[in-house]
């Protein structure tokens, strides 16, 4: 028994001796690709050792590599070569990718790479070397390819391989570790595989090149995209909006308060929702949303609902109630799409629609995208007076800048035109806030925001010392204050023309932060642990330390939403601030509410109708209620407001699933109006049930 198992042994090591001196090139680029997308997700996720990801991507590197087999020895090493290249520029394009927008990249991008000249600069200011070190394993593997070439391997290679065989051999390895990815796989797991929600769950799961070869399937156009379910996209199409359309419509107070009156969204970039009242030695930093926030109607709990798009999928949402696409970006692919929008809806009742920008026109698509969503003019950077030596701040012209040349303009616009609505979208607080350096005159021109801090101790000689610390100087949330401070000054110049001129008693404005300054959960380590008294940061366990943890920077990334006129007459009946969470898909419904006009598509609410039931939905399945806020990528959950009462709603699991069979619903509908294009094909098949109309409260 022994001598055969000792033989069975011999036997076994010498094919191994023997399978690791023929196979050398093929091992090679799977460990060094393997060790590729191991880092990344270590440096991007932190789950450096999740067996499921590395078998996931282990197996797909084994399928790959068995195709090698086919070429013939001396030319093995190019075609490993090339696949390692592809791994090693997604490796690096993900690694920056995901410390700008805590995501990874999608192929649809490719659609819109003009963009990054535009953002260059926040890019570059954030590329860490650790971004590049893949490159390092393309040269490896040159090296090992060296070597073994003068080691005649090649040679030997050639005389003793079966290349039929070790596919078929190779193959089988691959499957069966492929097979225990789709083993373990749960349902959860398979639905955002397929509708591709939540990328970063994705690689999670499933590793960087199964979740990237998805996407290209994906992403590949909206054309092939479109072939694919549309019976069933139709069937929930129609059966979502009978419901919807059947439901009694109810009027509250609201109702026709601002009917006739012309509009202006003021799109305003990277304002943050904490800024509003925010003070830092007795300073504001937005004294101009201050004022706004007590003078109309302030919703303190709206939260953008962005994807990859970001601004573009925050006019893409404002204007229509529908969701950024699961896979790819609205403005870039599917800008020839038939939308319910706010300024189309407004144009075909009489009204003049445009919009304005100090960028270019190219950028995010708009000159394709915005005639789409109905705006029938278009003023962008061309429009204006620009010099770039001189105007510059950030991306293109100062906000200041931009608000005067404005006044003209919209004075043509309110002499010619009985009834109007515009979009004027603010640039100068663009990440990565460190357009200071340019033309600090620019934002001392408004007074220097002085960040500061002073505080008295005592010395080793028992003498009281007054110590004067810089610590917000160069952080990122310091130099992003005094941006947004700039931004909010700028907008106070407009504001102040507004209230002094003979026009706009008959205009509303919708003021609205595009989505928040996307800094480090670190950086509010400054803000809400600095202990102004020592100089020192508080730490866990101290009576006056602050958890902020991933679910409160979650929570953390509202933006402010005001409605507000100088109509003081219109002002007092529309005076008020509104608590209930709330998202970008709700403005158009509210508005639609407001100034008599049907929103049929919207996916959203009128908040003033669902109130405190108000359901907040994120593209990647993450969702927010006045309750609770829900983590779809972990599935777990964080109670809000617990220590108040909860309206009789228990928080528990039957709870949870209910919320998240609605955000599926909704993301499905929505994503399937999108790719078919749903209201244009099918939304005249939708029988309306009309309702008799009933006054209801708050």
């Amino acid at each position: 028994m022994k001598k055969k198992f000792v033989s069975v042994l011999k036997k076994t090591r010498k094919k191994i001796s023997k399978y690791l001196s023929t196979n050398r090139l093929f091992l090679s680029f799977v460990i060094l690709s393997l060790i590729e997308t191991v880092l990344l997700r270590n440096f991007t996720l932190g789950n450096t050792w999740d067996y499921k990801p590395f078998i996931c991507d282990l197996a797909l590197l084994i399928l790959i590599g068995a195709f090698g087999y086919f070429v013939k020895p001396k030319k093995q090493f190019n075609y490993y070569f090339i696949w390692m290249v592809i791994v090693t520029t997604m490796c690096v394009v993900n690694s920056i990718y995901y410390v700008f927008y805590t995501s990874f990249a999608s192929f649809s991008l490719l659609a819109a790479l003009g963009l990054v000249g535009e953002v260059g600069d926040s890019l570059t200011e954030k590329i860490k070397f650790v971004d590049f070190m893949y490159i390092i394993f393309p040269f490896v593997y040159a090296i090992i390819h060296t070597k073994l070439k003068r080691g005649s391997y090649y040679h030997f290679v050639s005389k003793v391989e079966n290349s039929k065989k070790m596919f078929a051999s190779t193959i089988l390895w691959g499957i069966i570790c492929l097979a225990f990815t789709l083993v373990t796989m749960t349902g959860t797991d398979a639905s955002r595989l397929i509708k591709q929600w939540d990328r970063v769950y994705i690689v999670q799961r499933f590793g960087i090149i199964l979740y990237q070869g998805n996407d290209l399937v994906q992403s590949l156009t909206p054309r092939i995209n479109s072939l694919f379910g549309y019976d069933e996209a139709v069937k929930n199409f129609k059966e979502f909006y009978t419901e919807k359309f059947s439901q009694e419509k109810k009027a509250n107070k609201y109702t026709g308060t601002l009917e006739g009156m012309n509009v202006i969204f003021v799109h305003m970039e990277s304002i943050h929702g904490y800024l509003v009242g925010m003070e830092i030695n007795d300073q504001e930093i937005t004294p101009t949303l201050n004022k706004l926030s007590k003078e109309g109607m302030y919703f303190s709990n709206f939260y953008p609902q962005i994807s990859v798009g970001t601004s573009s999928d925050t006019e893409f949402t404002i204007n229509t109630s529908l969701m950024p696409a699961s896979s790819g970006i609205v403005f870039t692919q599917y800008f020839n799409r038939s939308y319910d929008s706010v300024p189309k809806i407004l144009s075909e009742k009489g009204y003049y629609t445009f919009s304005s920008h100090a960028n270019g026109v190219e950028m995010w698509n708009r000159n394709n995208m915005h005639p789409s969503l109905g705006y029938q003019e278009m003023y962008f950077q061309d429009s204006f007076d620009y010099n770039e030596k001189t105007d510059r701040l950030g991306l293109g012209l100062n906000d200041v800048a931009f608000f005067y040349q404005l006044q003209a303009k919209l004075e043509k616009i309110e002499s010619e035109h009985t009834n109007y609505m515009g979009t004027l979208i603010q640039l100068s607080n663009h990440s990565p806030y460190a357009a200071t350096d340019w033309h600090p005159e620019m934002y001392n021109a408004f007074g220097e925001l002085d960040l500061t801090n002073t505080y008295t101790i005592v010395n080793e000689d028992g003498e009281e010392e007054t110590i004067t610390d810089d610590y917000l100087d160069g952080t990122k949330l310091g130099n992003y204050l005094i941006s947004a401070h700039y931004g909010d000054m700028a907008l106070g110049t407009f504001i102040e023309y507004v209230e002094n001129s003979e026009y706009y008693d008959n205009t509303v404005f919708v003021f609205y932060g595009d989505h928040d300054a996307r800094l480090a959960k670190s950086e509010y380590q400054y803000y809400y642990n600095y202990n102004t008294e020592t100089g020192e940061l508080y730490e866990e366990g101290d009576p006056e330390y602050v958890e902020y943890n991933n679910f409160h920077h979650e929570v953390n990334k509202r933006t402010p939403l005001i409605i507000w006129t100088k109509n003081n007459k219109i002002a007092k009946k529309i005076r008020k601030t509104n608590d209930n969470v709330m998202g970008m898909y709700d403005v158009m419904p509210t508005l639609a509410n407001m100034m008599n006009f049907e929103a049929k598509y919207a996916l959203g609410h009128d908040i003033y109708d669902i109130g405190a039931d108000n359901v907040v939905i994120f593209p990647n399945g993450n969702f927010i209620t006045n309750k609770v806020y829900y983590n779809n990528s972990n599935g777990n959950y964080l109670i809000l407001n617990q220590d108040t009462d909860t309206g009789g709603v228990v928080i528990n699991e039957d709870y949870i699933n209910d919320l998240k069979e609605y955000t599926e619903r909704v993301l499905t509908v929505s994503n399937d109006i999108v790719v078919h294009d749903l209201i244009k094909k099918e939304g005249n098949n939708i029988q309306i049930v009309e309702e008799e109309s009933e006054v209801v409260g708050e």
